[in-house]
């Protein structure tokens, strides 16, 4: 039985807040929360819950801004209380939040770190922990139980500090290409979404050495937004929905997971929204004939196996 999950990077301003202000792309950040909604309602009409990785800013209704004793680089929070701050709706989100955990779909509601740091070979163990534990305090102040985490950036790193921090699971890297094309990406794309049935991989979930479940992405539903994808999607259909229905049928068909993922701040236009209602869509209606079924992180870490704990 083959199954799929949907999970969601949901920063709202934070994915941009390193960005100096000129250089913050508006648009985006202000459609950000119109994405959130609609990806939310969405998810409502196919009744497919979803893992949204929140960062755990959002969960605060304000703060001071000066975050005394987060290790983070100078100016990290700046664009809370600089001369030109961030608009507020894109650094707090608690009604957002009121409505997926009240919504009748069993979301799963994970973590993306504190404040969208990144968890790389230049992030301290002090930031790794401080990021963990301050979002964690914050999730649970608002009444959220936390057990998956998505890496910003998905830079995976400091493993064993999601294992102390008390997370069960994690969205790894993406599995390696089995080989490399000799064709230019434009080419493979043209291919893709005209005569080649090239659906992304099924990924198998598993434990690691720190007992974190890693649940690795298959496709990512925005990876391609550039001209060549709009030309294909304006003349011979989007590749990337073409690629979404055939890891979901590849996963009807066996025993893998199609792990697809996204942005909410990705979806800034209505043929956006379009591409995501069609994937859910066709989601919905294969699971209606076969046995498919749509899970999220956290219910993919509560059936992979454990140990023995009886073993010696």
């Amino acid at each position: 039985m083959g199954a799929v999950v949907i999970s969601i990077d949901a920063a709202l301003g934070w994915r941009f807040h390193e960005n100096p202000a000129p250089q913050r792309p508006t648009e985006r950040i202000a459609r950000s929360r119109w994405g959130w909604e609609q990806m939310a309602e969405t998810l409502e009409s196919y009744d497919i819950p979803a893992t949204w990785a929140v960062v755990g800013h959002l969960f605060e209704t304000d703060c001071a801004g000066a975050h005394v004793g987060h290790p983070s680089p100078p100016g990290w929070f700046a664009h809370e209380r600089g001369e030109e701050p961030m608009d507020e709706q894109y650094r707090y989100a608690p009604g957002l939040l009121d409505d997926l955990v009240g919504s009748d779909l069993d979301h799963d509601i994970g973590i993306h770190s504190y404040s969208h740091a990144a968890f790389d070979d230049d992030a301290t163990e002090a930031l790794a922990r401080a990021e963990c534990d301050r979002a964690i305090e914050a999730a649970e102040a608002a009444g959220v139980d936390v057990a998956s985490f998505v890496f910003p950036h998905n830079r995976v790193g400091h493993r064993e500090i999601l294992a102390e921090a008390g997370f069960r699971c994690y969205r790894g890297a993406r599995p390696e290409a089995t080989a490399d094309s000799p064709y230019p990406a434009p080419l493979r794309r043209l291919a893709r979404a005209t005569v080649v049935r090239d659906p992304p991989p099924l990924v198998e979930p598993e434990r690691d050495e720190y007992g974190l479940v890693n649940v690795p992405p298959s496709l990512s539903l925005f990876g391609s937004t550039g001209p060549t994808q709009r030309l294909l999607a304006a003349t011979v259909g989007d590749p990337t929905v073409k690629r979404a229905k055939l890891g979901v049928d590849a996963a009807a068909a066996g025993e893998g997971l199609c792990h697809l993922w996204l942005r909410p701040s990705e979806l800034t236009t209505e043929a956006d929204l379009a591409r995501f209602r069609t994937v859910c869509a066709h989601i919905d209606s294969v699971r209606a004939e076969t046995d498919l079924t749509v899970e999220t992180m956290r219910s993919v870490a509560d059936r992979v196996a454990v140990p023995d704990a009886t073993a010696a």
